[in-house]
């Protein structure tokens, strides 16, 4: 069946501009082009209810203004009257993140600032910088109530200036498998569902212009978000079905970052996306375990994603994915943190002997991922007093329940691993350990790359490669099943393992894209070191959100090549993430309760403050019975196993068809034509906003600075040779020297603030060069030869080093005419007099270039360079050569098949 051309539905409602009469709001959407505008009105004398109207027309820049000049004309309290304009302008957006409502009247809250994080295949990652939040009713008709500040304040604490991210183009609720699957769609499906659309649509001009394009056009596809990602969908719920799709802007909160690994100048893009799960989301020892519905506290899903940034198209480009999930323990656990202990005593809460929470968790994963589930659990299993095996007792108890009725090939499987015990041994290497589990679960679940495998690889099979599982399809290969990592808090022990994990998935993923030859990464590599410090910041970053403190123990600490500064600052975070846990939750807590809606104030009602407890308020079961109950043996949704190993969510049925939109537009239509897009050419380009994605990091950051070093990422090297240390140690060691020698007559150093902020410097800047005296400290004059030799010996490098090659003892006479040449072209006023021009006029290179002055003034530097002359038959060879490659061949002439039977007789006969 043919695969149809399609491309994602790019928004467009990307700019807003809010304006206010005394009786409505109209806010003006217009795509980045201006070409295309949308207004949505916004009724201001409705005290406590949402009236907001959406005409669904298309509105042209001409037809805005008219219709703005119109509503500020009827809008002033006399005819003519210019002093007081009736239509004011209130503030300027980039997206609406929803409708909120306490016990007043409701709220908007928009985007005032964004900033681009990423850029995947050309459609952009931005990240929420600031938002306003603007009260609907008029002043007029405002009924006041006394809790309404308090209640605003409390939602205002979550801070969505902080990794909320959103893209107009890209679904980012969903996996790139799951986006690059639904473009792939047959054919014939597309054509059926544009149908549908185009009957279900209640915009009359929404298909305008179809008819007339024919065959040529291009299928544009929108797919309902996974609202189990996203964190708006209650703040959306009041307009979702009375607006167009192009004002539902859908926000994730987690982690996002992109890194750039150059090969030899080729650029491959390295992006890490984190999206936390809004249901059961709270703080670290308030939400554990999972709810009556399965969905599991600080669920998070990572995926990365490598591309080949060369070429931007998804049809055309070379992208790679692999995801993994962490999560608690999907029992009804939880800690009580009364008693001010650093470690609370682990309490099960309810029993459940048939596993039900446990089903329901897994039965999403089985629809989400396929099979097979592998759970690593990297909880302690021998303990003097029975703490955290307690959780791992009821795991493998729930996990055999359920394997008994699921056919053995999509069967769970439980890998137990005491991470503890083996960081404590002397003996064992733990990371060692954990790459041999990782190549396990990589090899179990596959990975997704769009592309089918390379000519090479099938020349030269690797063995590794050869055994790699997941799904393997015509246009390439998809990931069936996914690893869930868990720990008891599944902070720092989880990031770890799953840096390992991931580490061996992206030297399949960079093997797959053609970029190294064996899917092998070593340790202390600018490719593996730039994927550690993405990690580190992408468990940092979730580390803050649900502990409040960033990670305690790292990568470095279980390679136990940390510095002896870490051991202060695991002590400080300790300390920070204890005192988080004992006095701010709580207040943290209540913020994503009102936030996401889970807690919604009414009149008669206890406030949020009042509640005892929210567990009434997450598990749904405790307030009224539900009216169904699954079965105890068949645990999964109904027809979730015919497709295994494909996940359910990916299989092309009539339920899966009926989550997306899909319509047909002219090849180079705005909606769907990334390009314009990207490169905005309408737009006058600045470098400010043409360079405004900042990277996470870059490779340059970790490449040697010298020149004779091989420049590949992929190549081992020791910490001195790399533009960052491996321990983050930003002072070479000749400051090191200089310090020590100038301590006694140098002023006072810099403050400590600016020495422990190193590790924020390296994530910017690159560090000196070797034999550099530091910026930061003052510089001395060192007076004893004694020392000074000794220091000079420590900052100049032999020759080898630094260029690569060893300086011959006399330049060839070639060589010094080249030299010479180059010398005076350098010049500061590049003079030539006559003397010079007779000397260059012998060389050949005059012949190619020549510099006329053409400034009448002698010390003008502006010279003309004249291009060398082509003759005509140069240009004829190169006319045909052109001509060759597009197709159209040049009949041969007499002397050219003289030529060819010369060569085939001399060659052959």
């Amino acid at each position: 069946m043919p695969v149809a051309a399609a491309a994602p539905l790019i928004s467009s409602v990307q700019k807003l501009v809010l304006y206010e009469t005394r009786a409505r709001y109209f806010l003006v959407g217009s795509n980045p082009a201006e070409t295309k505008y949308r207004v949505l009105k916004i009724d201001r004398t409705e005290p406590k209810d949402l009236v907001v109207i959406d005409d669904k027309h298309v509105y042209t820049q001409q037809e805005v203004r008219e219709l703005l000049g119109r509503l500020d004309l009827g809008n002033r309290t006399k005819m003519g009257q210019k002093g007081s304009s009736g239509l004011s302008r209130a503030v300027s957006a980039f997206g609406i993140v929803g409708f909120v409502r306490f016990l007043e009247g409701y709220y908007i809250v928009l985007i005032t600032k964004r900033r681009k994080m990423a850029d995947i295949g050309g459609h952009a990652i931005y990240k929420i910088e600031d938002t306003n939040m603007i009260y609907i009713p008029n002043d007029s008709v405002r009924i006041s109530h006394p809790d309404e500040a308090r209640y605003l304040r409390i939602f205002q604490n979550v801070d969505l200036s902080s990794n909320f991210y959103f893209s107009y183009s890209y679904d980012l609720s969903h996996s790139l498998q799951y986006n690059l699957t639904v473009l792939r769609m047959p054919l014939e499906i597309l054509k059926t569902e544009t149908t549908q659309t185009r009957q279900e649509s209640f915009d009359i001009f929404e298909d305008e212009g179809l008819s007339t394009q024919g065959g040529s056009g291009v299928f544009g596809i929108c797919s309902k978000p996974y609202e189990k990602y996203v964190w708006n969908a209650k703040l959306l719920e009041a307009v979702r079905s009375a607006v167009h799709r192009d004002w539902l802007l859908y926000v994730i909160h987690g982690f996002c970052g992109q890194s750039k690994l150059l090969i030899y100048g080729r650029p491959v893009y390295v992006t890490l996306i984190a999206r936390r799960s809004s249901k059961f989301a709270g703080t670290r020892f308030l939400k554990r375990g999972a709810n009556c519905e399965g969905d599991v506290a600080n669920e998070v899903e990572t995926e990365q994603i490598l591309y080949d940034a060369s070429v931007m198209s998804f049809s055309a480009g070379s992208y790679s994915s692999y995801v993994q999930v962490r999560g608690s323990v999907p029992l009804y656990w939880s800690q009580d943190i009364s008693t001010m202990m650093p470690k609370p005593p682990i309490t099960l809460d309810q029993a459940d002997p048939y596993a039900h929470v446990a089903a329901l968790h897994f039965d999403q994963m089985l629809q989400r991922f396929g099979s097979p589930i592998i759970i690593l659990n990297l909880v302690k299993e021998r303990e003097k007093r029975k703490h955290e095996r307690i959780l791992s007792e009821e795991l493998v108890a729930a996990v055999t329940y359920l394997n008994q009725f699921l056919p053995p090939e999509h069967a769970i499987i439980y890998i137990p691993w005491d991470m503890a015990k083996y960081t404590k041994s002397k003996l064992c290497n733990v990371l060692d350990r954990l790459n041999v589990i990782a190549e396990s679960v990589v090899k179990k679940t596959g990975f997704f790359v769009n592309r089918p495998d390379s000519y090479c690889s099938i020349l030269r099979p690797d063995e590794k490669w050869n055994e790699l599982g997941g799904c393997v399809v015509s246009t390439g290969r998809l990931q069936t099943g996914v690893l869930r990592t868990n720990c008891v808090d599944c902070l720092d022990r989880t990031n770890t393992a799953q840096f390992m994990v991931g580490k061996c998935a992206l030297a399949y993923q960079l093997y797959s894209l053609g970029l190294i030859d064996k899917p092998n990464l070593q340790f202390d590599t600018d490719a593996v070191r730039l994927f550690e410090e993405l990690y580190e910041d992408h468990g940092d970053t979730l580390s803050l959100q649900y502990g409040g403190s960033q990670l305690v123990h790292r990568v470095k600490t279980y390679r136990k090549i940390a510095p002896w500064t870490q051991h202060s600052k695991d002590i400080m975070q300790t300390l920070s993430r204890y005192y988080s846990n004992a006095f701010s939750d709580a207040d943290r807590q209540d913020s994503i309760n009102l936030f996401l809606g889970v807690f919604k104030p009414a009149e008669g009602k206890p406030h949020l403050w009042e509640l005892p407890t929210d567990f009434y308020l997450h598990h749904k079961n405790s307030l009224s019975l539900s009216q169904t109950r699954q079965s105890y043996t068949y645990w999964w949704t109904t027809g979730v196993l015919k497709h295994l190993p494909l996940p359910f969510d990916e299989v092309t049925c009539a339920e899966n068809r009926r989550k997306l939109t899909v319509k047909k537009f002219h090849k180079y239509d705005e909606e769907i034509d990334i390009h314009n897009e990207f490169f905005r050419p309408y737009e006058l380009s600045s470098f400010d906003e043409t360079f405004c994605l900042a990277m996470t990091n870059s490779t340059r950051d970790f490449m040697p600075k010298n020149v004779g070093i091989d420049p590949s990422p992929f190549t081992v090297r020791k910490p001195d040779e790399t533009g960052k240390s491996v321990l983050g140690n930003k002072n070479n060691r000749e400051e090191t020297v200089l310090q020590r020698k100038t301590a006694a007559s140098a002023p006072p150093p810099p403050s400590e603030e600016a020495v422990s902020s190193s590790s924020e410097d390296d994530s910017g800047t690159d560090k000196e060069d070797e034999g550099a005296v530091s910026q930061r400290s003052t510089p001395v004059k060192v007076t004893d030869t004694g020392d000074s030799t000794k220091i000079t010996e420590n900052v100049v490098q032999a020759t080898k080093d630094v260029y690569g090659v060893n300086l011959s003892d006399i330049p060839t006479e070639d060589d010094l005419a080249v030299y010479e040449r180059f010398v005076q072209l350098g010049q500061g006023q590049h003079k030539q007099d006559k003397g010079s021009q007779q000397f260059c006029s012998k060389h050949p290179l005059d012949k190619v270039i020549n510099l006329k002055p053409i400034s009448s003034f002698s010390q003008d530097n502006i010279y003309e360079v004249q291009p060398p002359r082509t003759d005509r038959k140069s240009i004829e060879i190169f006319h045909a050569h052109i001509q060759a490659g597009r197709g159209s061949m040049q009949p041969l002439g007499r002397d050219d098949l003289l030529m060819y039977r010369e060569y085939i007789r001399n060659r052959y006969m």
